[in-house]
């Protein structure tokens, strides 16, 4: 049998690191993976690298990516209120292309092959997701302070109408409710009522900082989380993220109604919300992915530094040098986050999955020597080690060249946006 592509000699993160591996690809699904000699119509050299699940950015803000270094070193509600808010208020369609463009090429040259997304102009969002070629669940970020709500609703919904498994099932679409504090309790009712007529999951910011979980107690008598769940909104799949502040009560609401969690570690260090309890969730069954929130509030869309720093907290916060391991951070950075985003048949690497491969130049020298491939990856690799890349069965990097995108204008588009955007602010 001749597959349409042979990744051949490569070594494959998790199975035995004494041999290498050939692995044969069809259309968009992985068909073989074995030491057998195999043809493709198109033939890559794994020599010196390792073949890893793509990995998946469970919650961002893409084009955020155009405020990256405008506003630092300030706590969350600070930030948003006299930065970011006056800045997003002068978004254009045009804005949002260019910052989208340059976070996806950002996440396929360090190894991202999906991402969840919130935010404005999503329609742009999903037509760059559609150029380029990964794969993407999208939301319309949701306020409902105002009498422009109800059209806001509008538009997720209509969004999701248009193109919802659409580029060939690489785009789901959901709705974006954004957070207890922008979102009134009878707006909320809206959202949920129109998610359930559409049949779809949301993706909502819950229990971030403690002034937040304070605010909804004092209002509402009940957490972020309790209040959600009174509402209705996890009998639908949802996504939430941060959940940095969440009890014991919270948690086990969270299990039992499936609730997905998108942890954010360094945007939550870095604009000083605090830090969640992974190992109390994974130890309650919750679904744990990983995200980098906004490239403006973490700097990067790195999640090779979100899965390490999430294992190496939960080891500080707990004690336990086990707690979460090699191998399970790499699950919440693939597995979990494809699962999280309600993605099938993505998010590892084994035989029927999709595809969504990233290739690792190992001929470094924090590569040396290989003990455990799992380790090293964890924790000693550097996305600047991405070599090539596949989503769906197509090569969207190759070499450390982007396939599908054009870098240098990109950059360039980018940069005059960015600086566009904050003069106007």
């Amino acid at each position: 049998m001749t597959y349409d592509i042979v990744i051949n000699n490569v070594d494959v993160l998790g199975l035995d690191n004494a041999q290498s591996y050939n692995i044969g690809i069809t259309g968009n699904l992985i068909q073989y993976i074995g030491s057998d000699a195999i043809t493709g119509t198109d033939t890559i050299d794994g020599s010196n690298h390792l073949a890893a699940p793509g990995m998946v950015n469970a919650h961002t803000h893409i084009a955020m990516t155009l405020l990256r270094n405008y506003a630092d070193d300030m706590v969350l509600m600070d930030w948003l209120q006299n930065k970011i808010w006056p800045a997003e208020a002068n978004l254009t369609p045009e804005h949002v292309y260019w910052g989208t463009m340059l976070g996806i090429a950002e996440m396929i040259k360090s190894g991202t092959t999906a991402f969840a997304d919130m935010y404005f102009e999503m329609a742009t969002t999903a037509e760059v997701v559609a150029e380029t070629g990964i794969r993407a669940s999208l939301s319309r970020g949701l306020t409902g302070l105002d009498q422009a709500g109800d059209n806001r609703l509008a538009e997720n919904i209509a969004f999701y109408k248009e193109w919802h498994n659409k580029a060939d099932g690489r785009i789901q679409v959901r709705l974006g409710p954004h957070a207890p504090y922008t979102c009134p309790v009878d707006y909320l009712k809206k959202v949920i009522t129109a998610a359930k007529e559409l049949g779809c999951g949301l993706h909502m910011h819950l229990s971030e900082t403690k002034g937040e979980v304070d605010a909804c107690i004092k209002e509402h008598g009940m957490t972020p989380i309790a209040l959600m769940d009174s509402l209705g909104m996890f009998e639908l799949p949802t996504l939430a993220a941060h959940c940095v502040y969440v009890t014991d009560a919270d948690m086990d609401i969270m299990a039992a109604k499936h609730v997905a969690v998108a942890s954010n570690p360094q945007s939550n260090l870095k604009l000083a919300s605090g830090i969640a309890p992974l190992s109390a969730m994974l130890n309650k069954n919750i679904t744990v992915a990983l995200g980098t929130d906004g490239a403006s509030s973490n700097n990067n869309l790195d999640m090779l530094e979100e899965l390490r720093l999430a294992s190496v907290l939960a080891k500080t916060v707990t004690g336990d040098p086990t707690v979460i391991p090699a191998n399970i951070a790499v699950e919440l950075a693939t597995s979990n986050g494809a699962n999280a985003l309600g993605f099938d048949n993505v998010g590892e690497l084994k035989v029927g999955q999709k595809a969504d491969i990233v290739l690792y130049d190992m001929h470094k020298p924090y590569w040396y020597p290989r003990h455990n491939l799992t380790s090293g990856f964890v924790y000693a690799a550097n996305a600047n080690d991405v070599d090539t890349v596949l989503v769906d069965g197509k090569i969207l990097l190759a070499q450390g060249k982007l396939t599908t995108i054009d870098e240098e204008k990109t950059y360039a588009e980018a940069n005059r946006l960015g600086l566009d955007l904050v003069n106007k602010a």
